[in-house]
C-alpha cells in the first residue's frame, strides 16, 4: 500500500510496541514497515525499502497481510524465525484470515475505516511479535 509520509515519526517515552506501530502507521509507514520498525527498534532505510514491498498484501495485491510479513521479518532478524508459525497461529486466532483482501473486505479500499482497521491490525501484530521475541 503506497502511502505518502504524512509527518516524521517522533519517539514517545514509555510507549508500548503496539502504540508505536500504530503511530508509525499513522505517520505514513505501511503495515509491514511499522511492525518491523516498532519491534526491532531500528529505523534502517534499507530495511524500510525492503518492507515497503509487503504493504497492501505484497505489493498491493491484497494477499498476505503486510503486518504479518513485517512480523516474520522481525522474528528472522532477531534470530527467532522458527517462531513464524506461532505468529501465523496467533494472527489467525485473532482475525480468522491472513489475507489483506479478506481483512479489509468490510471497508472501501483506503477509506478512513479501512486505514483504521489496518492501524489496529498493525498494532496488534506488533504486540504479538513482541511477545514471541521474549
Amino acid at each position: 500500500m503506497l502511502r505518502l509520509l504524512k509527518k516524521k515519526p517522533v519517539a514517545v517515552s514509555g510507549e508500548t510496541v503496539e502504540a508505536k506501530a500504530a503511530r508509525l502507521f499513522d505517520s505514513g509507514l505501511n503495515c509491514s514497515q511499522a511492525v518491523l520498525q516498532s519491534t526491532i527498534g531500528l529505523d534502517d532505510p534499507q530495511l524500510m525499502k525492503m518492507a515497503e514491498a509487503f504493504g497492501g498484501g505484497i505489493g498491493d495485491t491484497k494477499c498476505l497481510c503486510g503486518a504479518i510479513a513485517g512480523g516474520v521479518m522481525a522474528l528472522g532478524l532477531k534470530g527467532k524465525g522458527k517462531k513464524a508459525a506461532k505468529l501465523m497461529e496467533a494472527f489467525m486466532a485473532r482475525n480468522r484470515v491472513t489475507c489483506c483482501k479478506a481483512l479489509s473486505a468490510p471497508y472501501p479500499w483506503l477509506s478512513k475505516e479501512h486505514l483504521a482497521n489496518c492501524r489496529r491490525i498493525t498494532g496488534e501484530t506488533a504486540a504479538m511479535v513482541e511477545a514471541l521475541l521474549k
